[in-house]
């Protein structure tokens, strides 16, 4: 396990016993998992570098029994992670060792679709794909899709404000979720947000979204869709040169264009995605861009030439037009497939997530080149480029003594040129445990204080989801203590 994870008490098996018994008086048999191979699976997330065993894990099916759950352990003083699907990557569904797991696996429900108002209410253990194929019967859809799509859910997507290749025009999730209905760790049932445009006081939802599970437990969520376009079409371009490619996506932009999607991948990215999917990308290319637009027939027609021009005028060596729709749906699923290509490539890979301001793009990228091969350790990039969010894959082999701690390191610095460029150190992935150092580089001591005066407000114990997220002083006075770090703070 890493080095830099915070440390908790150790399990102590009379508190355990006690909470299993109290646990047991309300809730069913099947909803209770204490056997070490049952709690195996819920050791990580995504971000699978990072392995805890939880204390117990319960598994809820009503709000009521939720309820009951956090009083119990608000009261006994014990931390609470609640987990969706478990395809995040920064670790914030890590278990601790003195708490349990809330999995809210069963609360799978599509409550209500209102195609007049285009909204629907869900169960936050609802697939992110699942609200589309329901709602395509009215000619709507949920719009964020991150790559995980087809395994993500909703209430995951809410902690970690989760964006996807279509989010550069139609926003994360905070832009397409209009409430949320949540229960604190005392067990208050809250409802922030409403179905109208605007809601009364204060807009506690968009400091909700995004909290990593922090502040309080979903239970439910109304959101926002969007009526399906009446075409959509993707032009590849492939490049020669990495930062030619980065370069064309501000030109793209500066145009006037706001595509549906603008991604890009480099070179050893593409040929894992083709040899996995075989999506038809040219496995020669240093770079490609996918750039998707949408609309009316006459709207993509028009916008589809101009960005041909503007493709083949930065450089492009070679710009293919979707034939048709398979055509369009077969080079995205190269893309979302780019994450479990490159897994193909190496025994482990560290997948990052930082956003930069686009003009940077072909800085950032030669810079993380040349740390690459300072640490000895291949790169793979993979890019929302349209809105500067970035996720290098950097390729390392956990059984090599200090391989993982030199991979952590180079993360790091790729993280905090994100900073030192104006960006910001996740896109969509959250903090987590992940970033938690490079919090301290980003942020003020007085700001992580401010970020902290919140948590407390929701939750003065600071049970849910301790230690992820938002920094102590402590540490972030030990990171900077650190070699690479002590003369620059």
């Amino acid at each position: 396990m890493s080095v830099h994870l915070p440390q908790r008490p150790a399990p102590d098996p009379v508190r355990r016993a006690d909470l299993r018994r109290a646990l047991r008086a309300f809730l069913p048999a099947d909803a209770l998992l204490e056997q070490e191979e049952e709690l195996r699976p819920y050791e990580c997330d995504g971000l699978s570098a990072y392995r805890q065993l939880p204390l117990l894990v319960v598994l809820p099916r009503t709000v009521d029994e939720v309820r009951r759950i956090l009083r119990l352990c608000a009261e006994r003083e014990v931390p609470v992670v609640a987990r969706g699907a478990g395809t995040g990557l920064s670790g914030g569904a890590l278990p601790l060792a003195d708490g349990i797991v809330l999995s809210l696996a069963r609360f799978n429900r599509i409550l209500s679709i209102d195609p007049v108002n285009r909204t629907a209410w869900v169960q936050p253990g609802v697939r992110n794909l699942a609200i589309s194929e329901a709602a395509a019967v009215h000619g709507l859809y949920y719009a964020p899709d991150p790559s995980s799509q087809i395994a993500c859910t909703i209430g995951g997507n809410v902690a970690e404000n989760s964006g996807g290749v279509h989010c550069l025009k139609y926003g994360l999730t905070v832009h397409n979720v209009l409430a949320v209905r949540l229960i604190t760790m005392d067990g208050e049932l809250v409802q922030l947000g409403g179905e109208g445009l605007d809601a009364p006081g204060y807009d506690l939802l968009a400091l909700f979204i995004g909290s990593e599970g922090m502040l309080g437990v979903v239970t439910e969520v109304c959101v926002r869709l969007l009526p399906k376009p009446e075409r959509a079409q993707v032009v590849l371009a492939a490049y020669d040169d990495v930062e030619k490619a980065g370069a064309a996506v501000g030109e793209i932009i500066a145009a006037g264009i706001i595509p549906a999607g603008l991604e890009m991948m480099d070179g050893p990215a593409i040929q894992a995605a083709e040899a996995f999917v075989h999506a038809g990308y040219p496995t020669d290319a240093a770079a490609i861009l996918l750039c998707e637009v949408d609309g009316t027939n006459q709207e993509v027609s028009e916008h589809i030439a101009r960005v041909r021009e503007l493709l083949l005028a930065s450089g492009a060596t070679e710009v293919r037009t979707a034939r048709d729709e398979a055509e369009r749906l077969r080079f995205w699923q190269g893309r979302k497939a780019a994450f479990p290509a490159v897994g193909r490539l190496s025994p482990d890979y560290y997948c990052m997530d930082g956003t930069i301001p686009r003009r940077k793009l072909p800085e950032v990228l030669r810079r993380t080149a040349e740390l690459s091969a300072e640490y000895g350790l291949p790169v793979a990039n993979v890019f929302h480029a349209g809105d500067g969010n970035m996720h290098p894959l950097i390729l390392y082999n956990a059984n090599n003594p200090g391989e993982l701690e030199r991979t952590e390191e180079l993360g790091g610095k790729i993280l905090e040129l994100c900073v030192e460029v104006g960006g910001t150190i996740t896109g969509e992935h959250g903090v987590g445990i992940e970033k938690i150092r490079q919090m301290c580089v980003q942020f003020s001591p007085e700001e992580l204080h401010q970020f902290n005066a919140v948590k407390r407000a929701f939750d003065p114990k600071e049970l849910l989801n301790p230690g992820k997220g938002v920094p102590t002083p402590r540490r972030c006075s030990e990171y900077r203590q650190l070699p690479q770090h002590r003369h620059e703070h």
